[in-house]
């Protein structure tokens, strides 16, 4: 009797698994952050902490095989610097605005990259949109504005700053994907982590905040490792399962964040936040539906 051989994208299961753990992770990351940001910790210093660590695993990773400079060599630098250079300006709006807006608001909002990548496309990859992806792209920027309330007395302006959080995620998500199979990921993770880390230093430096507690100082230290792990693990999720498979799972961000922000902060997403989170999660799934089909 022949036996037939599975290759690992045959076992999805596995890739949703990673998927829901790398989401949670980085729900922690954010959480983190939130809870130093309340403490008076800059977010240039959070930044710092969170490309440091992510650089020096990287470096750590890499050196696995030897210590030889071709393992840091690419010919595709100024791409993954101007990739990590819209990561780190995520990153840090991100971190600046949860000073002021709950986890939910911030992650709604953020999850509305897909649509904004759908967007992208047409102009970026030239891909081509039908009728189903504008109308889901039109349905993505209204669930947006409902979570946003740009004319309403709850309008914060870091409001704007996840905004572009969200637009520098998609432009950061479609170079990944011009650049997935031309530069291995352990290359894409060290620069990361080389422009992230530099870049930040000099503000960390001079914004530098000692947190008063050793659990405050190992929270801090704990968000360059949850990172790094959480892309880890969500690169390693596609050897699982395809994106279409696993791409609904990601919205798992939103449940995390909403049961972090009720449990640590005592804020419960308002009438408004839900339903734009929800208009928001259907346009991604419309979206996600056209491209399986």
């Amino acid at each position: 009797m022949a036996v037939v051989a599975k290759s690992m994208a045959d076992f999805p299961r596995y890739g949703i698994i990673l998927m829901l753990v790398a989401w949670l992770l980085f729900s922690l990351v954010d959480t983190g952050a939130k809870w130093l940001a309340v403490a008076g910790v800059s977010a240039f210093q959070l930044a710092f902490m969170r490309y440091a660590g992510h650089f020096a695993i990287s470096i750590g990773v890499i050196l696995q095989g030897g210590i030889n400079l071709d393992r840091f060599k690419t010919d595709h630098i100024w791409q993954l610097v101007s990739r990590a250079l819209l990561l780190v300006s995520a990153t840090l709006s991100n971190f600046y605005a949860l000073q002021f807006l709950p986890l939910t608001v911030v992650s709604a909002v953020m999850f509305s990259s897909p649509v904004i990548v759908c967007f992208l496309s047409i102009y970026v990859l030239r891909e081509k949109v039908g009728p189903w992806r504008w109308g889901a792209i039109l349905l993505g920027f209204i669930g947006v504005l409902i979570v946003v309330r740009p004319f309403g007395t709850v309008f914060h302006p870091t409001m704007l700053m996840i905004i572009y959080n969200a637009a520098a995620l998609a432009l950061y998500s479609l170079m990944t994907r011009k650049l997935s199979g031309v530069v291995a990921v352990e290359t894409m993770q060290f620069y990361m982590g080389m422009v992230g880390t530099f870049l930040m230093l000099p503000f960390a430096i001079w914004t530098w905040t000692q947190p008063s507690t050793a659990w405050g100082m190992l929270v801090l230290i704990s968000l360059g490792v949850l990172g790094w792990a959480g892309h880890q693990l969500l690169t390693n999720a596609h050897r699982f399962g395809t994106a279409n498979q696993l791409m609904p799972f990601t919205y798992s961000f939103l449940i995390y964040a909403a049961v972090w922000g009720y449990l640590l902060f005592g804020t419960v997403p308002d009438r408004e936040t839900i339903l734009g989170a929800l208009v928001i999660m259907i346009a991604g799934l419309i979206i996600w539906k056209r491209d399986k089909k």
